[in-house]
């Protein structure tokens, strides 16, 4: 079938960017330990990062250039990460292609762009170091697109102001994660002439997952877990642990997501201790394909609308002039013809409402759908064949031609594609001090990228994503390396008590009694999130979602994993089954608590945007038995970056009282 060409095509890629490195990275057991008759391996790192994405990595190669020892975990193949999925760009206010830019304008885009409920800081830190971070990749080996006079090209994308976003092709996820991989191999291959040992100092464990942090008192100790293949158990003694292990779309039945997605370091950090921060803000992204059934779901990047691709619905009308939210109304062109003159002369035209944040654009798609004007398979229709020619099409979008031919059979040059919503991203995450990327509570601990929360408010724009986690993922290696030096040689240990409460964790699924499937109640669970805690909510569904969650946990304890440890995806769901019953436990509480819409989260029984709620952070934290949401005040902005804003528009978003005090 054309599907599995595609399959392989991307099998193919992993496999070829992993294959060089392999001497280097395979793993050596340690020497077994054990304790009251528990069988592990055992390591000692002074940082250990959980994810090998683009977090973990830029996280990994800080940590190491402050010449600590440290452990790269990867829960599949190494490169197999979810940054992949990030094709249209990276997020930078270098100017290249408009002058006009710079971190002030991207400051003020993010902020608009997350209705202002962004950490503010984060949102600041952000804008003022992706350039740098863009730049520092190119030194590494990316090979980013030029303009005509040589320096990094930049596209336009949704919310952003100015063409921003530094690219590959629509492939630009792809090439952070090989560059970034590239690092890590270069520095391994440095250590290994400086120390005789390429591992001594980094080494990457691939495909192993973590299923417990463990703490000494209310400090991070270590962590531990299993590896998939054989099911053996592994503790790593460390003091600092980083969290990186991106979303947590796979709770959802729609969902751009791979299988990694589970929500792991969202569950590790609830039951360390910590908290999630504004967990009810799910981005749907607009573009999803719909069809066939066995894809749909997978990303239509948002570099098809950026490079000139327009939205019809089944009455071949380009409906997003009706859906412009009033905030938005003096930037966005309100008619076709200034839409398409935006394209040559930005200068003096509003830009196309098809490249407003994902948001708004998701939930228009969803309008028409309802309305009936949708396609026949269930989405809208999206089409780049009439702006630009078919080989500019080809080399601009070389991902998505490929990807439409292939599963499709839709030649994208020549025909419109069918797209829908799909579950993308969470805005929410971990609480973390913006500065050190410290996780909230947990000494040791730290979370960037997906993972961590604030960065992106109620809304991520297009583009900040990859930024993000090279922005934090720096921050999260550097603030881990100082808190370990800090600690000199007074580390947290590792207790005989800490080791049993994690294997006996782990071995759950096969010590239980009970015969539920893992994979019955994660399809349940899937369609409890899609219905209930979806694209539009409301208090009576959000409570029946809350019910039903809490059948499915009392299930939970009863599942049973059938045969060995060894080669047992069974055994790997039902744990990965808990840590998404508190991600979708997180979500559904902190939406039934926000009453108003607000970015990714909205409520039809409380359809306006309120000033007072953007008062207010609800963090999620674990009790034991359930997610306990608490309100905390969020932070106003300080009196330097009011004026980056005019009042009218500060006026939409803040209370009277807030402005008048005239910034935090």
């Amino acid at each position: 079938m054309p599907g599995s060409h595609y399959l392989l095509w991307h099998l193919l890629t992993f496999i070829s960017a992993w294959l060089p490195l392999a001497p280097l990275l395979i793993t050596t057991s340690s020497k077994p330990s054990m304790n009251n008759d528990i069988e592990f391996s055992r390591y000692n790192f002074d940082v250990v990062v959980i994810g090998a994405g683009g977090a973990g990595l830029r996280a990994a190669v800080e940590a190491r250039q402050a010449g600590l020892r440290v452990a790269i975990i990867c829960k599949s193949l190494f490169g197999k990460a979810h940054t992949v999925m990030a094709e249209g760009g990276a997020a930078a206010a270098m100017g290249n292609v408009n002058d006009n830019d710079g971190w002030k304008v991207h400051f003020r885009d993010t902020m608009r762009g997350g209705k202002f409920l962004n950490n503010w800081r984060m949102a600041e830190l952000h804008a003022k170091e992706s350039p740098d971070r863009i730049w520092e990749l190119e030194t590494w080996g990316a090979l980013f697109d030029r303009t005509k006079d040589g320096r990094i090209s930049q596209r336009n994308f949704g919310g952003h102001e100015y063409p921003r976003l530094a690219h590959v092709g629509d492939r630009t996820g792809l090439e952070l994660i090989r560059t970034m991989q590239q690092k890590i191999v270069s520095m391994q291959q440095s250590d290994a002439k400086e120390h005789g040992d390429a591992e001594k100092y980094l080494k990457v464990f691939a495909e192993l997952t973590i299923t417990e942090i463990l703490k000494d008192g209310d400090k991070v100790s270590g962590c531990y877990g299993y590896w998939r293949e054989t099911g053996d158990e592994v503790l790593f003694e460390s003091p600092a642990v980083v969290l990186a292990t991106g979303g947590i779309g796979k709770s959802f039945k729609i969902t751009s997501n791979s299988w990694e997605g589970t929500g792991d370091g969202h569950a590790l950090a609830l039951k360390a201790g910590s908290a999630l921060v504004d967990m009810e803000f799910v981005q749907f992204h607009p573009t999803g394909m719909v069809w066939p059934p066995s894809v749909r779901g997978i990303l239509v990047t948002e570099s098809v609308r950026g490079d000139g691709g327009v939205l019809t619905n089944s009455e071949g009308k380009r409906f997003m002039f009706n859906y412009i939210p009033e905030v938005f109304k003096d930037k966005y062109a309100d008619n076709e013809a200034e839409a398409d003159r935006w394209y040559k002369d930005q200068e003096n035209n509003r830009r196309p409402p098809e490249l407003l944040p994902r948001d708004e654009v998701a939930r228009a798609i969803n309008s028409e759908v309802k309305a009936g004007r949708g396609s026949p398979r269930g989405g809208v229709y999206l089409d780049v064949s009439k702006r630009l020619p078919a080989d500019e099409i080809k080399r601009r979008l070389p991902s998505m031609w490929h990807q439409f031919k292939e599963l499709a059979d839709v030649d994208i040059t020549e025909q419109p594609m069918e797209v829908g919503p799909t579950c993308h991203y969470v805005m929410g995450g971990v609480k973390v001090d913006p500065d050190t990327a410290a996780a909230y509570q947990v000494p040791g601990l730290f979370a960037a990228g997906e993972v961590a929360g604030g960065m992106h408010g109620s809304n991520r724009l297009g583009g900040n994503s990859l930024s993000d986690l090279l922005v934090f993922g720096r921050r999260a290696g550097a603030g881990a390396a100082e808190y370990v030096k800090k600690l000199a040689s007074n580390r947290p240990a590792v207790s005989d008590k800490e080791i049993a409460r994690a294997h006996s964790h782990l071995n759950e699924p096969f010590t239980r009694d009970g015969n539920e499937n893992p994979y019955a109640l994660h399809d349940e669970l899937q369609n409890v999130t899609q219905d209930l805690v979806g694209i539009i909510r409301n208090e009576k569904e959000l409570i029946d979602a809350l019910v039903k969650l809490e059948s499915i946990r009392k299930r939970a304890a009863q599942v049973k994993a059938v045969g060995g440890r060894a080669f047992n995806p069974g055994f790997h769901l039902a744990l990965d089954l808990e840590n998404m019953l508190l991600v979708s436990e997180s979500i559904a509480r902190s939406a039934l608590a926000r009453q108003e819409s607000r970015g990714g989260h909205t409520r039809d029984d409380y359809p306006k945007l309120d000033p007072n709620w953007r008062t207010i952070n609800h963090l999620s934290k674990w009790s034991g038995k359930q997610v306990e949401i608490d309100p905390a005040k969020s932070q106003m902005l300080p009196a330097e970056l009011i004026e980056v804003f005019e009042m009218d528009e500060l006026k939409k978003y803040y209370t009277e009282a807030e402005l008048a005090k005239g910034g935090n």
